[in-house]
């Protein structure tokens, strides 16, 4: 008879668990748009992975959108601005274009510069890493917030100051009107190697971090500024979703980067400094959100598992 119950037993734990990984090895992702101006995302899959539909769209100033994305998706989102279409329907951007001459960007990339979130789903140990990058330049300020989920390193990540306005000239990107509206990467902008991470400098031991990427880590201290920048800007949660906020607005504290490892911009180019000192509208409430629902559907699990054997 024991026997028979511990079978029982583990059985209902299987079923359990199976609907438990079915629950919620998706997410949710929701744009949020807090910029002044529309903002046009743009959505691209990793290879072999299917795409999140759709690959673009319009975000108007202050409009939010929710899409799921299925277990084990992974790829990137970034925001288009100054989009428009010609008199003959082909719609492109003044940063972060993909070149697809529609709204949707159907499998195209991001033609830097653009900050680029990206994620993978359900990866090594059933965690969600993701990142807010750097690595192709800078067009808008964007933050990654995490709710529901669990984990030592699930909180917000993003690049949150307008580095437009102070990026170094080398490095600026001008509209017609002479307004900065993107900051390339050092690796655009130059072409070497050194700032590349290629050729010679193709591994972490050979491609340091530069004066040019250093000056984007020192305003964004949790944003990848360089290839190789992972042990500062890599997160991870287990059963979250996520909300992804366009321009989020600022307040006057310095939550943001304490307890983050600020390198030290030693042969910084002689440039104004970009303002980091700030943290933005959710990130305290991500950072203490309540437990993740996975732990409740466990329990619950549990609870009932340990019910059924005793009523047998």
């Amino acid at each position: 008879m024991a026997k028979l119950l511990l079978s029982i037993s583990i059985l209902i734990l299987s079923i359990a668990q199976f609907f438990i990984q079915g629950a919620i090895s998706s997410a949710t992702f929701t744009f949020v748009n807090k910029c002044d101006r529309t903002v046009w995302p743009g959505i691209l899959s990793n290879a072999g992975i299917a795409p999140l539909q759709p690959t673009g769209f319009a975000l108007q100033k202050g409009e939010s959108k929710v899409l799921n994305a299925p277990s084990s998706w992974g790829g990137r989102f970034w925001g288009r601005t100054h989009c428009s279409e010609d008199s003959n329907g082909k719609f492109s951007c003044g940063t972060g274009d993909c070149g697809s001459g529609k709204m949707e960007c159907a499998g195209a990339g991001a033609t830097p510069p653009a900050t680029l979130a990206e994620f993978t789903l359900d990866g090594d140990g059933g965690m969600d890493f993701f990142d807010v990058s750097l690595v192709d330049g800078y067009n808008l300020p964007m933050m990654v917030t995490p709710s529901g989920g669990s984990g030592r390193n699930c909180t917000y990540t993003g690049c949150m100051a307008d580095l437009n306005g102070a990026c170094p000239a080398a490095l600026k990107v001008m509209n017609s009107d002479g307004d900065g509206v993107a900051c390339k990467s050092a690796c655009e902008a130059f072409g070497e190697q050194e700032y590349c991470c290629s050729g010679a400098y193709g591994t972490p031991d050979t491609c340091k971090p530069s004066s040019y990427s250093l000056l984007f880590k020192t305003a964004c201290p949790r944003a990848y500024s360089y290839a190789y920048d992972d042990k500062t800007s890599t997160f991870t949660c287990n059963g979250a979703d996520y909300q992804v906020t366009f321009c989020p607005p600022p307040t006057t504290s310095k939550k943001s980067t304490e307890g983050q490892e600020t390198p030290e911009a030693q042969g910084t180019p002689s440039v104004p400094q970009f303002d980091s000192g700030m943290v933005f509208e959710g990130a305290n409430a991500m950072e203490n959100s309540e437990a993740s629902s996975r732990n409740t559907y466990i329990h619950v699990a549990i609870m009932a598992a340990v019910m059924t054997v005793a009523s047998l």
